[in-house]
């Protein structure tokens, strides 16, 4: 199985991957039916969750029923608990990089936000636009998602800078990323042309770099004040087991 995974990911485009998965979402999440993880995004228990990764597969991983990944399990988690983006009675503007397909539905939905999605590729955009130059005003949302975005970024620095520009003030932005935190300082080799040499080096053929601990810096110095959040240091080992998280991952929060 893992190599089957490997090698879809690996060769079918993102945006085609996406349309896909609408349609075999269900079926695996029938055939897994179990009561070892749970989802806590829609609530569902697998007998086991799939195996993912572009270079090094990760066992139990993707949740079958929403397609969910370790970090966006987290956040979910991190949202539902720590803050009151479900419940919030004033309406809020979010905007959202990237959409992740299960976050889209459930934001949609959400009567106390303006949500508003933004990619260059991706079809759940609703607007299409280059992070490093958007289309938006100053000030003007009081949440940003941009997850797992910046890695993909050559310029990263002028993409914050355009996150900082339309993040209100006062307002939080959760700017996840891909982070190895036994590296002092992150790495790039634009050198390196083989997709393959890619994803081994950098966990997936189209990163242009690894982010290490300076991350957190290089935020604070745009402008911004960060909370390294490391939420499943909250959770009982448990909980991070049935939910299938990454032990030691940490939410970069990020106010204006």
């Amino acid at each position: 199985m893992k190599k089957i995974f490997k090698f879809i990911l690996n060769t079918i485009p993102r945006p085609i991957l996406i349309r896909l998965s609408i349609v075999v979402r269900p079926i695996l999440a029938f055939l897994l039916k179990g009561s070892r993880f749970t989802d806590p995004i829609d609530g569902k228990s697998f007998s086991m969750f799939l195996p993912y990764g572009y270079g090094n597969q990760r066992n139990n991983v993707l949740s079958p029923s929403t397609l969910s990944l370790e970090r966006h399990r987290l956040l979910w988690l991190y949202l539902q608990n720590e803050t009151d983006f479900f419940t919030s009675k004033e309406k809020k503007k979010v905007l959202h990089f990237a959409p992740e397909q299960e976050f889209y539905k459930r934001f949609k939905k959400q009567s106390n936000i303006e949500y508003t999605t933004t990619d260059l590729l991706s079809p759940l955009a609703d607007v299409k636009a280059d992070i490093c130059n958007l289309p938006f005003e100053d000030n003007a949302y009081d949440i940003i998602f941009c997850n797992h975005v910046l890695e993909h970024i050559p310029d990263d620095t002028k993409a914050m800078q355009e996150l900082y520009r339309v993040l209100k003030p006062g307002g939080m932005g959760i700017f996840q990323i891909p982070q190895d935190l036994s590296r002092a300082t992150s790495f790039s080799d634009d050198s390196i042309v083989d997709q393959k040499e890619r994803a081994k080096i950098f966990g997936q053929y189209d990163h242009v770099r690894v982010y290490g601990r300076d991350y957190f810096d290089k935020l604070r110095s745009i402008g911004f004040k960060v909370i390294e959040e490391d939420y499943t240091a909250k959770l009982s080992p448990e909980l991070v087991e049935k939910y299938c998280l990454a032990k030691g991952e940490i939410i970069p929060i990020c106010f204006k």
